[in-house]
């Protein structure tokens, strides 16, 4: 079972934008893998406060979690998944700045930051721009939740150079100006003492590496534009205008750099029959008059398939059924809607000259008088106004 992002960062669910990023700040460094080499058990906690941080830093995104839970991001688990785990170039690339230009380097006495060759935050290129579809869905999809393979048309990691975008091994150099660490130092003298500043490396963007000879696949940018078969999962519940997130599945990054976030927005495909109220679907159910009066036994549809109900003898225009439980679920929760079906009596709207003599005849009848404590027109009211 997932646990609750708040208790992952140790803070309220009332907690500020910068009591999170204080929060992730500290339980970032406790886990950091330089801190903890040869701990998977301390890197997966490093990365759980990156997938924490990374949605509760985002205003929307908090507010989906807050309303639906990890649903609205994580109906998986894994990194194909929504909210699937990030790796930690990712976390460094997106999050670095959170710590300092050096933090990391100077705490640990790593006097370099993280090389090229130890995977680290300056070892990425541009990170991939999300991307945005639109996914229909059936009602019984919606409520049941789905599987769905949806091919995107997006920057995909270029195979010819894997994403480095040189045409050989040999064609990627160590950086001469930051000798691979990605940054760059400067020392100044002031009357407090030497103070020292670390910044992003000019020649090689922060990747550590320069690149001699471009790959000619993809001119250098480590990718190209084609297609993925995207596998997504549909959590039960969801609803018109909802948006799911699966976390890599945007656009490849430049030369290495981590990929963007899949944006799926889901569509309602209207129904033949019925319609959807919140949890609760509703049906109009068109009976005749005397299935009304006599009771009738009919098929209605259901988001599952048909279901037979009793009309009992003598129902009224406007009665409503309740099927409990024949509704929506809630995303990430236990309640369940119900299916309402409203009951019309059909008034015939062309009757012969036998038929309007029978109906007369019933008329004389009290049991064909309109409810004086609703006051509704009667049967026979409704057929002269319809030929009248």
């Amino acid at each position: 079972m997932k646990r609750d992002l708040y208790e992952i960062l140790g803070v309220s669910k009332g907690a500020s934008a910068e009591e999170i990023k204080k929060a992730y700040r500290k339980v970032a460094m406790q886990f950091h893998p330089d801190r903890n080499p040869g701990d998977k058990e301390a890197e997966e906690k490093f990365k759980e406060a990156a997938n924490a941080y990374e949605i509760l830093s985002d205003a929307d995104k908090k507010a989906k979690y807050d309303r639906y839970g990890h649903a609205a991001f994580a109906p998986g688990a894994g990194g194909g998944g929504f909210g699937g785990n990030m790796n930690t170039d990712d976390i460094f690339s997106q999050f670095g700045d959170i710590f300092g230009d050096d933090m990391f380097g100077n705490f640990f006495g790593g006097g370099g930051g993280r090389s090229r060759s130890g995977g680290g935050r300056n070892a990425r290129g541009q990170r991939g721009s999300n991307l945005r579809i639109k996914l229909k869905l059936n009602f019984e999809e919606m409520a049941k939740g789905v599987t769905k393979n949806v091919k995107v048309k997006k920057h995909v990691v270029c195979t010819t150079c894997a994403g480095s975008g040189a045409k050989d091994k040999s064609s990627i150099q160590t950086c001469n100006t930051c000798k691979g660490s990605g940054q760059v130092r400067k020392v100044t003298n002031t009357f407090l003492g030497q103070m020292q500043t670390v910044s992003t490396c000019p020649t090689c963007n922060g990747e550590g590496t320069t690149i001699t000879a471009k790959c000619g696949n993809c001119k250098g940018e480590g990718r190209v534009y084609g297609e993925e078969t995207i596998s997504i999962d549909i959590p039960a519940g969801v609803h018109e205008g909802m948006q799911l997130s699966m976390s890599g599945k945007g656009n490849a990054g430049e030369r290495g750099g981590a990929n963007g976030d899949l944006i799926i927005q889901i569509e309602e495909e209207a129904h033949a029959e019925l319609q959807r109220d919140g949890l609760n679907v509703a049906f109009d159910l068109h009976i005749s008059f005397p299935d009304a009066a006599f009771g009738t036994q009919v098929e209605v549809p259901t988001i599952d398939g048909r279901a037979k109900i009793k009309i009992p003898p003598g129902t009224q225009s406007g009665k409503i059924f309740r099927l409990k439980g024949k509704g929506f679920p809630e995303v990430q929760g236990y309640s369940r809607g119900d299916q309402l079906i409203h009951v019309n009596v059909w008034t015939p709207q062309h009757l012969s000259a036998d038929e309007k003599a029978i109906l007369e005849k019933l008329n004389n009848s009290d049991n064909f008088k309109p409810n004086p404590n609703k006051g509704d027109k009667s049967f026979f009211e409704r057929v002269r106004e319809a030929f009248s």
